[in-house]
């Protein structure tokens, strides 16, 4: 598996917190490899002020980020998809749409810190909590040398980065 650029979908129920989260890491720990879009099964048309806050002062990019549909990405003109992660457990038991270029998939679920209640201290350190989670596994994902790893052995990988397994490439 060897081309330019990849397209990364990271998908959630509501598309507010966690898919946004990997999209901004992907973006970053990626570029220019790699190029990451998230979307929701239900989204709830915002991004969690939470997460967004944590974005902001981590200096991530955050113009453009909004909580969309992920019918947007099984559509002709949308962007050819080479990996679909799940990031919530809902989404992964979903019926998902058929993406066009069979791309990739595997879960990746992270609990939700939108539905962490207490402080905001306690809000903020869920959110961070799944920041590192994301960022230990895109790091080790956007680091995989592809190009000579048989579809099999990549798919393993994925999974295997899910389960928080590591190991050398």
């Amino acid at each position: 598996m060897s081309k330019e650029t990849y397209n990364v979908l990271f998908l959630c129920t509501g598309n507010s917190a966690r898919s946004i989260i990997a999209e901004c890491i992907t973006n970053r720990l990626g570029a220019p490899r790699f190029r990451a879009f998230s979307a929701g099964s239900h989204p709830t048309g915002k991004v969690n002020p939470y997460a967004l806050r944590l974005l902001e002062k981590m200096n991530y990019a955050t113009e453009g980020l909004r909580s969309k549909d992920w019918a947007e990405f099984a559509t002709e003109g949308a962007p050819a998809l080479d990996f679909v992660f799940t990031v919530c457990d809902n989404a992964a038991g979903e019926v998902c749409p058929i993406w066009p270029g069979q791309p990739m998939t595997a879960h990746w679920g992270v609990p939700d810190p939108a539905a962490v209640e207490g402080s905001e201290a306690e809000k903020g350190a869920a959110f961070a909590d799944t920041h590192r989670i994301l960022y230990n596994r895109i790091s080790i994902f956007t680091n995989l040398r592809l190009e000579v790893l048989d579809k099999l052995s990549l798919q393993k990988r994925l999974d295997d980065i899910g389960r928080g397994k590591t190991g050398s490439a």
